[in-house]
């Protein structure tokens, strides 16, 4: 136990075994008669499984799973269980391992043969081919990704293959008093808490067999990092983050949360990488951000049951604008509702001018769902003010649509939402598609609605936008319908 209320136990072999292992690389080259270099690369590691009981709990054995350098020896991979999709909630499979440099998997299918295989993102380009052994495919990864293998089509108990980067920085000290170190094995909550909260300036470490039963809770601080391969094990949110300034998650996997991924409120400088989560849960939306600002999300991969990411102003506690996010190189999967949701909740109070959502770039994603019966939540790009919000200056730059179930390819709107707001938002302004590509029948229209002459859509450009390969050269051809109080829309 330590003073912060929570198990968290220092592991002290993991910095004696690499002593260990540098001294054995150094030996075997003063043997050899060879000039000794650094630390050998590591170009691929493999993570234990958990130690039962959770071994038995956290397993899903639709799939074996195997992974090496190439043509080198084969490793076993534990294969979790991940619930995905609220309509009809299924077990689908995950596994995850480190990398640098290509490596080779193999995926035996343990539960019936099948007709074809696909490897998702398309844009990663990776073909799986038939193996030696029978129900196997095997497939190269160039480098680190994050990949659905779906066989005969199904996206619901499919295999979701992490490959993560190598960690490049150098692990925290578990020593350092300003280090929090959670090592291999369950950690609870001590008794009476509701999160594992950590104060200012501390750096918090979760090995890769570290697993956490409640959510991370930064409130207050500033200058937290939150790293390493761990995992969240269903907690209620994975990351609550209010109030601070200057947070860095970067690494962790979050196991089914019931609520969102990262509740983020009234909070700036806040950095996330290579994040993952699969949600199963109403209301359990990947990433929300609520009168945020000098945002940074890179390389995440969130399969969601709401929204995957959604940037609002005011909500319950939080109040203020909202600007500069950039949010790059990433795969957003909403079983349910929007990939990418802006606008919908702000400032309507008495005497309040409203909010501004200014600044926001989204650069080089793969969608590859989006399936919501409801029309007011439709659109994998979704722009929907109201509470007298006011949307401008969003690039949406090289975002790759793959077919999809249900919805719009996108959405612009001046709204009053009578189920969640108070008010009719104030406009949208200056809004780019660039190098936008979609797959699929695009039988719905994506629609363009102002509110009223005050409260309108002004400026619009879509360059380079493309449908089923094809350039669009005008609203018809994208299928756009376009509504009253829409001015400024360009084709290029």
């Amino acid at each position: 136990m330590t003073k912060w209320g929570i198990t968290a136990k220092p592991v002290r072999g993991t910095l004696f075994h690499r002593v260990v292992r540098v001294i054995t690389v150094a030996f075997a080259f003063f043997i050899c008669g060879c000039n000794a270099p650094a630390l050998a690369k590591e170009e691929l590691i493999v993570y234990p499984p958990p130690a039962p009981p959770t071994f038995y709990t956290h397993l899903n054995d639709d799939f074996t799973v195997r992974v090496r350098e190439p043509g080198g020896t084969w490793q076993d991979l534990y294969e979790y269980n991940v619930m995905v999709d609220l309509d009809r909630p299924q077990s689908a499979t995950m596994v995850r391992f480190d990398m640098d440099g290509p490596v080779e998997v193999m995926v035996r299918k343990n539960n019936g043969d099948f007709r074809r295989v696909q490897v998702r993102p398309k844009s990663a380009g990776i073909e799986a081919k038939r193996g030696d052994w029978a129900h196997t495919v095997t497939f190269t990864i160039d480098r680190p990704r994050k990949l659905s293998v779906e066989f005969d089509g199904d996206r619901l108990h499919n295999l979701h293959v992490i490959a993560n980067p190598i960690e490049t920085m150098e692990k925290p000290d578990p020593e350092d008093p300003d280090v929090i170190w959670f090592g291999p094995g369950v950690h609870e909550l001590a008794e009476g808490e509701e999160g594992f909260r950590f104060p200012s300036n501390k750096t918090v470490y979760l090995e890769a067999g570290a697993l956490l039963r409640g959510p991370v809770v930064l409130d207050r601080v500033e200058n937290v990092k939150v790293l390493g391969r761990g995992m969240l094990d269903r907690p209620q949110r994975g990351f609550e983050v209010t109030f601070s300034k200057n947070i860095v998650i970067d690494g962790p996997t979050v196991l089914n949360p019931k609520h969102y991924t990262v509740f983020c409120g009234q909070s700036r400088g806040l950095t996330i990488r290579n994040l993952k989560t699969f949600s199963a849960d109403k209301w359990s939306d990947g990433l929300d951000f609520m009168s945020c600002s000098d945002v940074e999300v890179d390389d995440v991969f969130l399969r969601t049951s709401d929204d995957s990411i959604a940037i609002y102003g005011h909500r319950w506690d939080y109040y203020g604008d909202v600007r500069n996010f950039r949010i790059t190189n990433s795969v957003l999967w909403a079983d349910v509702a929007h990939p990418i949701n802006i606008g919908i909740h702000g400032n309507a109070e008495e005497g309040s001018e409203g909010e501004v959502i200014e600044n926001l770039l989204f650069q080089n994603i793969d969608i590859l769902e989006h399936d919501e019966d409801d029309l007011t939540a439709q659109g994998t790009m979704a722009i929907n003010v109201s509470d007298r919000n006011l949307a401008r200056n969003i690039l949406f730059d090289t975002i790759r649509v793959e077919d999809f179930q249900e919805g719009q390819l996108l959405t612009l709107g001046v709204v009053f939402n009578e189920k969640y707001s108070a008010a009719a938002g104030r406009g949208i302004e200056n809004v780019t598609f660039r190098n936008v590509s979609y797959t699929g029948p695009n039988i719905k229209a994506s629609v363009l609605t102002g509110f009223d002459e005050e409260r309108a859509i002004r400026g619009v450009l879509f360059e380079n936008l493309q449908i089923n390969g094809r350039k669009v050269r005008n609203a018809d051809e994208a299928n756009l319908d376009i509504r009253d109080h829409v001015s400024g829309i360009e084709f290029r």
